[in-house]
């Protein structure tokens, strides 16, 4: 065979023909399928169209023949067919109702179980509240009473005894000895109020002790008259008889009477006050007629040189609340 031979030419070298036609890359396919001849798309757009009219169109239908069964059901009598038709339902599917209801009877139980047992913690918790209200009001109502009470009481014993000219400062208790004697007990009142060591201590219904050495710009410490300490000059109501009181030993609610002689005629029953003096040069600690107690047993031991004579302080010693200082000593006479 004979080979073609190259030669030159003026727009180049002539030979085979290029094969870059057999290697050309075909367009893609959606491309391709947009370029197709032929091809319209416009037949979906009308199918989807027509879908939703068929749908509306149901829709129409269903709810135009229930407006037509409700006008009809409830337009006939108790005895129409539709009526019939009800009731046969309910026949058919009362027995399936009831086995349901039976069945799910006990979760029904169980979550209204629940349901009461929160309902019933929440009221208990606000029944709790209420109750704590209520008995904090009642304390309080309590408080103001015996508060006004003593207050009652210490105005009038003020007045019957003139004690208001003796600076009279009302202090509440704050505090009480530690101790099982129970000697003393603290106020709410101090120096700056013009309390000062030694000045008598009194409540309504009579003599508590006296301020100690132990006073401080806001509070003080009251002995007690069952303080073994103390020591108070009495007289018993309506007679000349006079004494000493001081606690007995042992007994922190038991005071005694020393120094009465058995020709002295005291009963049980007698009451007495403190037999103090307002002279003006030297007056005595505590004013007279202050009450202090009432005789409970009187003992006449012919062995002992004086009667034992036993009385019950008429202040509540254990009881506290609002006491009177005396901050002032009483210079003119009673009238």
């Amino acid at each position: 065979m004979r080979r073609g031979r190259l030669r030159a030419l003026p727009r180049g070298v002539r030979g085979h023909p290029s094969r870059r036609e057999e290697f050309a890359q075909s367009p893609p396919p959606q491309l391709a399928a947009r370029g197709a001849p032929g091809k319209d798309f416009s037949g979906d757009v009308y199918d989807s169209k027509k879908a939703v009219r068929r749908r509306r169109a149901v829709l129409g239908l269903l709810v135009a023949c229930s407006l037509i069964l409700l006008t009809a059901y409830f337009g006939e009598s108790a005895g129409g067919g539709l009526h019939a038709v009800q009731r046969g339902f309910l026949e058919a599917i009362s027995p399936i109702q009831d086995g349901a209801s039976r069945a799910l009877k006990p979760v029904r139980d169980l979550f209204g179980w629940f349901g009461d047992t929160l309902d019933a913690k929440k009221q208990r918790d606000q029944l709790r509240e209420q109750v704590r209200q209520w008995r904090a009001e009642a304390l309080a109502g309590e408080e103001a009473r015996r508060k006004a009470a003593d207050l009652s009481k210490l105005v009038g014993l003020d007045r019957d005894l003139g004690l208001n000219q003796m600076g009279p400062v009302a202090a509440r208790v704050i505090a009480r000895s530690p101790t099982v004697w129970f000697n003393t007990v603290t106020i709410n009142k101090g120096s700056v109020d013009g309390v000062r060591p030694y000045q008598p201590v009194i409540t309504g219904d009579g003599l508590v002790g006296t301020v100690s050495l132990n006073v401080a710009g806001h509070s003080a410490i009251v002995q007690l008259i069952t303080d073994s300490k103390s020591g108070v000059s009495a007289k018993v109501t309506d007679t000349d008889v006079t004494g000493i009181v001081q606690p007995a030993v042992g007994a922190p609610n038991d005071l005694r009477l020393e120094f009465i002689r058995h020709a002295d005629q005291i009963r049980p029953g007698a009451n007495l006050i403190t037999s103090g003096t307002s002279a003006t040069r030297l007056p005595s600690l505590f004013p007279p007629g202050i009450p202090i107690g009432r005789v409970t047993t009187v003992d006449q031991d012919e062995v002992d040189l004086y009667q034992r004579v036993h009385l019950r302080p008429f202040a509540e010693l254990r009881k506290l609340n609002f006491v009177q200082v005396l901050t002032r000593p009483l210079r003119e006479p009673q009238t």
